[in-house]
């Protein structure tokens, strides 16, 4: 059995919600293997110096759009499900706010910058459109949620006496936050480490979504 299971294993929830919650499971997945692979295939991109949110930008930048609003939607779609599953509120709503985050940030694309696209001049961007502005603020609020959610979960866990879950929810809760806060600091590789931590936490929020899922 997995940490989590014996957490689930008596109430499993109902068909509608199950197709939801694998909705959730969906999200961290698709985010990943389509951010990294589109980053490992865009010519001058630099995951220790350009942020996935970059990959907006350029001939290809409709792909990364597209990534977040769909992840977004999948977030949205397991937190419903989640609500079903679990009696804590607000695990679910910061869920929905982390989905609608990741949303505008598709809507509101970061500028080029960097070297990046290939062509763009070396160093930050000398000033900063409205759209990447609302990136940023979006990409703040849905990394904060994330962060919030794990750490809620891993106190629904540890009420529910399962230890090491709660354990593992706020390892990924702190691994989200130690990453931007590391970014924010100016740290060495800081676009990198932005993305293992909302990866890491992401990645457990949809295991704590499968478990639920298999209902065992």
């Amino acid at each position: 059995m997995s940490i989590i299971s014996a957490d689930v294993a008596a109430a499993r929830p109902a068909a509608g919600a199950r197709t939801l919650l694998v909705a959730g499971v969906a999200a961290a997945p698709t985010f990943a293997v389509v951010s990294v692979a589109h980053a490992a295939t865009r010519d001058g991109f630099d995951l220790t110096r350009h942020p996935l949110s970059m990959l907006s930008t350029g001939d290809l930048g409709w792909l990364q759009v597209a990534t977040f609003v769909v992840s977004g939607l999948l977030l949205i779609a397991g937190a419903a499900g989640l609500r079903a599953a679990i009696p804590s509120r607000w695990a679910p709503r910061l869920l929905t706010v982390t989905g609608l985050g990741m949303i505008a940030a598709g809507a509101f694309p970061m500028d080029p910058g960097d070297g990046f696209p290939v062509g763009t001049p070396a160093g930050p961007a000398t000033s900063l459109s409205w759209h990447a502005g609302l990136h940023m603020v979006a990409g703040t609020v849905s990394f904060a949620a994330l962060t919030a959610a794990c750490l809620v979960l891993g106190r629904h866990f540890a009420r529910a006496g399962r230890t090491a879950a709660a354990g593992a929810s706020w390892i990924a809760g702190a691994t989200c936050v130690t990453g931007n806060v590391w970014a924010m600091m100016g740290g060495r590789a800081g676009s990198l480490t932005v993305c293992v931590g909302v990866l890491a936490a992401m990645f457990w929020v949809s295991a704590t979504q499968a478990a639920f899922v298999r209902g065992s």
